[in-house]
């Protein structure tokens, strides 16, 4: 049992391993652009317009609040599995660095907290929203993911070319 838990883990760190692509290019591609429609997905304007609109039914309704809470159920795997690929890729760059630097080794534990109750929170949203509630845009998760990005945009030059 011991080495089936063992041989489970291996394999699942050497998976994390190979799903992070730190390179220049991959970083350059990165791009909060891909994660603007969460802004708008859940607008209570579409869906008060759609009430507006002639031969509108009730279920008409569910079934757009159900597609749209999928699509950005979608978008926010995408953006926990970016999120997570650039704090990795961040502690990577602290653990080979020459230099210690705490503070932002604090910084970067504080953000993930942070990202990770803003999920949980958009989650209860999301579930609230499927019920008819409003009041959900992503913005913020979006703008903590930028921020990683951009630190790590900084970062990646410099510890590109020490290791060359």
């Amino acid at each position: 049992m011991l080495s089936l838990c063992v041989l489970y883990l291996v394999r699942r760190l050497g998976v994390e391993i190979q799903m992070l692509p730190v390179t220049t290019d991959w970083l350059s591609e990165l791009s909060v652009d891909r994660y603007r429609p969460m802004m708008r997905l859940l607008d209570a304007s579409d869906f008060l317009y759609l009430r507006q609109q002639k031969g509108f039914t009730p279920e008409m309704g569910r079934r757009l609040r159900k597609q749209r809470a999928a699509a950005f159920e979608g978008y926010l795997r995408l953006l926990q599995v970016d999120f997570k690929r650039v704090a990795t890729a961040l502690d990577l760059i602290l653990a080979q660095s020459g230099h210690d630097r705490p503070e932002l080794a604090s910084v970067l534990l504080h953000r993930r907290f942070v990202f990770a109750c803003r999920v949980v929170e958009a989650q209860v949203r999301l579930t609230l929203f499927r019920f008819g509630w409003d009041g959900l845009d992503g913005a913020e998760l979006i703008r903590m993911f930028d921020g990683m990005r951009l630190e790590l945009r900084e970062l990646v030059p410099a510890s590109a070319f020490a290791m060359a």
